[in-house]
């Protein structure tokens, strides 16, 4: 493990980046100071580069959108891999017909309603259909109501033997430097323990989801893991799945992790970076156009 004063040397090192979201590109305050430089960096040294990120909330043409809006534009639809990919190909392979139900915002439902199925939020499920229900996800925090859908869920769930797919395993984000909120994989862990089913996780720490986007660029190009780097801002997610898939790792302090804990959680967790760096910034100063 090193410590990198200048996150343009590693970027140097490697041919591709994957970059988690939250916490490396952008925070609760919105893009991270100065972020915009580092894709400058690497469109000018011709480096590729993909945001690999657990967020299934909405589709990666509304997340690219979203980063336009703060003036980010080189990131593109194309170079977002979410984990609701990896529930989109599991639906296509897995789930023929029958309703999909799901937990989540109306748009989150984009990775259901991709694969043609009949997808209804939980609040849509009651006794008349019920037993056409085929698959329930977990797809994002926000867009139901939590006491009366949760429950629903329980229920549907103790009715029905299917398969259920958590898109986002994030236990919680950060509301603000001092708060966090539950995300939706804290969700699905409730409820999990309640049922006593095993549920179908797709997203970091998994290793398919670093599977899923090597496979993506290696349709186009040959590669190793070697050339690629993983830069996220959480050992339990983006840092230990990028290790576990056998990928070179930097741990930033701009998001879940704080300078003042790194080292204490590292030695906790016995998740070890690469590198650990204060921020995925390339300052202005440090190249030229």
């Amino acid at each position: 493990m090193k410590r990198i004063d200048n996150f343009k040397s590693i970027v140097d090192k490697y041919d591709i980046i994957f970059f988690d979201a939250f916490g490396v590109i952008k925070t609760y305050q919105g893009l991270v100071p100065g972020i915009e430089k580092t894709f400058e960096y690497l469109q000018q040294q011709g480096k590729e580069y993909y945001i690999v990120t657990n967020d299934a909330s909405r589709s990666p043409v509304q997340l690219a959108d979203a980063y336009h809006r703060y003036g980010l534009t080189a990131i593109t639809s194309d170079r977002i891999i979410s984990s609701g990919m990896l529930t989109k190909e599991y639906l296509d392979l897995q789930v023929q017909d029958g309703i999909v139900a799901y937990l989540g915002t109306p748009e989150s439902q984009h990775y259901i309603d991709s694969s043609g199925l009949h997808t209804l939020p939980v609040s849509e499920i009651n006794s008349t259909n019920i037993d056409k229900v085929n698959a329930l996800i977990f797809l994002d925090d926000e867009g139901f109501d939590w006491q009366t859908e949760l429950n629903k869920a329980v229920n549907i769930l103790r009715r029905r033997t299917i398969p259920v797919i958590v898109a986002n395993t994030d236990r919680a984000y950060p509301l603000s430097v001092n708060e966090v909120s539950i995300a939706i994989g804290g969700i699905a862990s409730m409820i999990e323990s309640v049922v006593g089913k095993q549920f179908i996780r797709f997203g970091k720490p998994d290793s398919q989801m670093f599977m899923f986007a090597f496979d993506l660029i290696r349709e186009y190009r040959p590669i190793s893991k070697k050339q690629i780097v993983m830069v996220g801002d959480t050992l339990q997610t983006d840092i230990l799945g990028g290790n576990k898939f056998g990928l070179d790792t930097v741990l930033v302090l701009t998001g879940n992790t704080l300078s003042k804990d790194a080292d204490t959680r590292i030695t906790a967790t016995g998740i070890m970076p690469t590198y650990i760096c204060d921020s995925a910034v390339v300052d202005a100063g440090e190249f030229s156009f």
